[in-house]
């Protein structure tokens, strides 16, 4: 049951409606949707398998949770950015993030550093490529827009985050791609 905690028990799931999001937790992501509340009693849907659950908070940040008959309690503490939270159970302590579409055009649009470092460039989430700019023996100069993807009805371009020349590009137009995919390699 610990697990359960760890992804989906987060104020901003509570007040949401029919939200999907990830939870990050040390790199690792977890979907989680609100399925279904009516009063105390929700059912959230935790990559792909249903949790129905009685949670009530208790005081701010802190919540009741019964599952299968279980009581567990945790507590929410916002972290220095937005989305980002320390949860505390019982038993232990996990920093997390919480990654809805805004969170993840946001990184995109900002060259986020895990979608573009020096060297390459990296999808951040699924998506599909819309264009392809680059050409392997290209010359890029840093701020070239090399491609654009389509993911969550928006579309991003990523751009090189280095000068030089461009080594492999290891997408076309029209492919279906996943998050942390090499798309371009730069020399």
């Amino acid at each position: 049951m610990e697990e359960i905690w760890k992804k989906n028990q987060y104020e901003p799931i509570l007040k949401s409606d029919k939200m999907q999001i990830e939870i990050s937790k040390e790199n690792i992501e977890s979907q989680v949707e609100l399925i279904e509340q009516d009063g105390n009693q929700y059912t959230f849907s935790v990559d792909g398998k249903m949790y129905d659950l009685n949670i009530v908070m208790v005081e701010n940040g802190a919540y009741s949770i019964i599952h299968e008959g279980k009581s567990y309690n945790l507590e929410t503490i916002p972290g220095d950015k937005p989305k980002k939270y320390t949860v505390n159970t019982i038993l232990s302590t996990y920093e997390i993030e919480l990654v809805d579409a805004a969170s993840r055009y946001s990184r995109a649009r900002q060259g986020d550093e895990d979608a573009t470092n020096d060297k390459q460039i990296i999808a951040p989430m699924p998506g599909k490529i819309v264009s392809v700019m680059a050409v392997p023996g290209q010359e890029v100069k840093q701020g070239d827009t090399l491609v654009i993807v389509s993911a969550m009805k928006m579309e991003s371009e990523y751009k090189a985050g280095t000068d030089g020349i461009v080594q492999e590009v290891l997408v076309k137009n029209d492919d279906t791609i996943d998050g942390g995919q090499i798309m371009i390699i730069i020399e």
